[in-house]
């Protein structure tokens, strides 16, 4: 799983791979194994690979509340409308974007330049702009937490489908009541929760989607 899957080209598109295999697999699942779980190793590993997908000047503004016990899918079925893929499902994550803070981008850079990937020098060129773009603008730093989620989710349900598992974006939930629930930070936004299990069967393959025509202009 950890093996980087690199795509051959012949005359002038890649080959299928891997990686596009479960992109193109994907699908939303409506239908889960109940009885099916995840250990905590598998969720931490499924996070740890989420984790490398990229965000705004390295800020890693996301944290992600695994809900994978029947007393936290209890608590949580009631605020996301009672739908059933929240106790049937393995694991529900709640995807929380954190609003966007210059400060924290030395921190976080550290490890680059310890590691030799980043010159010390260059860490203000990252932190000076990113001051600029979000420090008085309350807008800007709710729309970077909900694009790191967004990125974030959408990272999970492809690692997922690449493990053989099914996986569901849902934004049908109470926000403030889930808020309070799990003890947001103020600093955080629910940006939607994403179900992860078996499936069973029942569930529709992909849905086709709109021509490319329709949606790509080259200019």
């Amino acid at each position: 799983m950890t093996a980087i899957v690199r795509a051959s080209v012949q005359d002038g598109l890649p080959e299928t791979n891997a990686v596009v295999e479960a992109i193109l697999s994907r699908s939303a699942a409506k239908y889960y194994d109940p009885a099916a779980t995840l250990s905590d190793e598998q969720i931490n590993e499924l996070v740890r690979i989420t984790t490398t997908a990229p965000t705004s000047f390295h800020l890693q503004n996301w944290r992600f509340i695994a809900v994978r016990t029947p007393e936290a899918k209890a608590r949580l079925r009631p605020i996301a409308w009672n739908q059933p893929p929240i106790t049937d499902a393995a694991v529900t994550f709640i995807i929380c974007g954190q609003l966007a803070d210059a400060s924290v981008i030395p921190q976080r850079l550290a490890p680059l330049v310890q590691a030799g990937i980043m010159p010390a020098a260059m860490v203000p060129e990252w932190e000076n702009p990113a001051r600029s773009l979000y420090a008085e603008d309350p807008q800007q730093q709710r729309d970077e937490a909900v694009r790191t989620g967004a990125i974030a989710a959408t990272a999970l349900m492809y690692v997922a489908r690449s493990w053989g598992l099914g996986s569901t974006p849902m934004i049908g939930f109470d926000a403030e009541a889930l808020v309070r629930e799990f003890a947001l930070a103020e600093n955080e936004v629910p940006v939607m929760l994403v179900t992860v299990g078996a499936e069973r069967a029942g569930n529709w393959p992909q849905k086709p989607r709109r021509p490319v025509a329709d949606v790509l202009d080259l200019v």
